[in-house]
């Protein structure tokens, strides 16, 4: 039993060994001469900066650095004081617009219009009084048991009391003929403006509340409860879930044989074999100096960042820690 435990353990260790003797031979090569055969970069997840779109002061943080959060999470609360008072303004507004679109859309009630209908038998009654007036003024003129300046009074009298007569039937078609369009498309264009702004002060009321866009693991929080973070300043660094990914700098003759899509083995201290991955991504320009400033013997030292994702699964593997990535199909 000891023997064949005694086995194992020597096993275990010549694997251990024997992974560590690949990674220098892989890191030899490239002291060597030979590092267009292999890469070296960190392994990386996505890290998200979250900012705070007002100075409002911080009143509550929900989780600390390293917690572990779901999308949607809550993790940082600002003050809202203010953004409840503009929204509650802004509600009031848009209610006193939709009153008067609402209004502007029935048109007058049925009460001002027999108003209207009343004011102009009213007038009318008061043209034919003025009429009979003037009327039996000439009369006496012309039998001179009247003066000139009587007839003219009554005369004034008599278009005063048409020209009521017109202004209360122009009232009363105006009633009749219903509210203008012109006057319904303002009063509908007022109504949706105060919508917006109440919208937009929703948004900026939600957006108070700092929550997490996708699952992971809080990385920093810079501020404390009480402070003022600046507009557009960094309250929360998140390091996403999922996709982990090595990032590495290629030299100039690997990035002309390599496209996206190209299988690759990554290799990292204390694993006994590579971690299968792929090609993602490779930047299409130098990383440092440009090629045009460069002789042939000097454009092999150029560099390409490039992103290899991993085939499986490696949440667990942390951030930050050297790889050295190497290519199958090239050794063929």
């Amino acid at each position: 039993m000891d023997n064949g435990v005694q086995r194992v353990r020597v096993s275990e260790k010549w694997q251990q060994l024997r992974a560590l003797a690949l990674f220098a031979l892989l890191l030899a090569g490239c002291e060597s001469g030979h590092d267009e055969m292999v890469s070296l970069g960190t392994l990386e997840r996505d890290r998200i900066e979250l900012t705070s779109e007002s100075n409002q002061p911080i009143t509550r943080i929900y989780v600390q650095e390293g917690d572990r959060v779901d999308a949607g999470a809550e993790l940082v609360q600002q003050d809202t004081a203010r953004a409840e008072s503009a929204l509650a303004r802004a509600r009031a507004d848009a209610a006193v617009a939709r009153s008067a679109l609402s209004q502007a859309e029935a048109g007058p009630r049925q009460q001002q219009i027999s108003g209207a209908r009343a004011r102009l038998e009213a007038a009318t009654s008061a043209l034919k009084t003025a009429t009979v007036e003037l009327e039996r003024a000439m009369s006496l003129v012309d039998r001179k048991l009247a003066s000139q300046n009587r007839l003219d009074v009554l005369d004034g009298r008599q278009s005063e009391a048409q020209a009521k007569v017109r202004e209360a039937r122009a009232m009363l078609d105006e009633l009749l003929e219903g509210t203008r369009s012109e006057a319904i498309d303002q009063a509908r264009s007022h109504h949706a403006a105060t919508l917006a702004i109440v919208q937009d002060l929703e948004i900026t009321w939600t957006r108070a509340t700092t929550r997490a866009p996708v699952a992971g693991t809080i990385e920093a929080l810079p501020f404390e409860i009480g402070e003022r973070p600046g507009p557009n300043t960094t309250l929360v660094v998140l390091l996403a879930s999922g996709r982990t990914y090595a990032r590495i700098h290629l030299s100039e003759p690997l990035r002309a044989k390599l496209t996206s899509g190209s299988p690759a083995q990554v290799w990292i201290d204390g694993r006994g074999e590579p971690l299968a991955g792929h090609v993602r991504w490779i930047a299409a320009t130098a990383a440092f100096t440009p090629y045009f400033a460069l002789n042939q013997h000097d454009r092999s030292r150029l560099s390409y960042i490039a992103e290899i994702d991993l085939d499986a699964d490696e949440a667990s593997l942390p951030i930050g820690i050297p790889v050295a990535v190497n290519f199958p199909e090239l050794a063929l």
